[in-house]
């Protein structure tokens, strides 16, 4: 397992990883950490029999997410990956897009093997984490520098092959592009979040506003934000 690739050459949205590596058709699928429901939504309405069982800890957002009336194959759940409130081998396959490493330290071993208790036997763990490099990360760290925990996901999640408790499946790196219309949407979408109150003092909110206007245009902003998925088998 590598924590990082250099060069990486696949880009896409993150759909077309797992559509493509997946079966998700008439399977019981759990998001853990759904965050605005983006992807929650996605794999609900594409594909036949998909039943999705979304969680997300922020209340906020959850509350949020209560109020989606056009999904009546997902429900939505406040909980924690820690302690998943589902039944033993219920679920066909668990995704964390970008999430294991927003759990406490202390908490990412137990979040594992709830994954594995709750899945079915050889059921799917698709793991998705943001690789700590590329120009948007430079953005991103001046104000929310996530080495630590990215490091502590990956280790995790390595850990957890190594002793046996999954098998790694397949590992792949991919850019996935991302695009805001100025700073301002920039603002809206990556700092004034509910899950993490970001409180910036004027200084570091014009350090962030100048690294983004480097890549500014007259058509907004562009970055491809790398990534790694490992996909873990019960």
């Amino acid at each position: 397992m590598k924590f990082t690739q250099k060069n990486i050459e696949y880009t896409c949205q993150e759909d077309e990883i797992y559509e493509k590596k997946l079966s998700l058709d008439n399977k019981h699928i759990l998001e853990l950490g759904c965050g605005k429901a983006y992807l929650t939504r996605k794999i609900a309405t594409t594909g036949v029999g998909r039943k999705i069982l979304a969680m997300e800890v922020d209340k906020i957002q959850h509350e949020k997410n209560l109020q989606i009336n056009d999904l009546p194959n997902v429900t939505f759940k406040m909980a924690g990956g820690e302690s998943i409130p589902v039944e033993d081998e219920s679920i066909d396959v668990v995704f964390m897009f970008k999430s294991l490493h927003h759990v406490s330290l202390d908490k990412m071993d137990d979040t594992l093997k709830e994954i594995h208790r709750v899945l079915k036997p050889d059921g799917l763990a698709y793991i998705s984490e943001p690789v700590f490099d590329g120009d948007f990360n430079e953005v991103i760290r001046l104000f929310h520098d996530e080495e630590i925990v990215r490091n502590a996901a990956f280790n995790a999640i390595k850990k957890a092959v190594d002793n046996g408790l999954f098998k790694l499946k397949e590992e792949i790196f991919f850019n996935a592009p991302r695009h805001y219309k100025n700073f301002e949407d920039f603002e809206n979408r990556l700092i004034k979040v509910t899950h993490t109150d970001h409180q910036l003092a004027d200084e570091v909110l014009e350090k962030v506003k100048q690294q983004f206007s480097k890549h500014m245009t007259k058509n907004g902003a562009d970055f491809l934000t790398p990534g790694r998925v490992d996909i873990l088998q019960k």
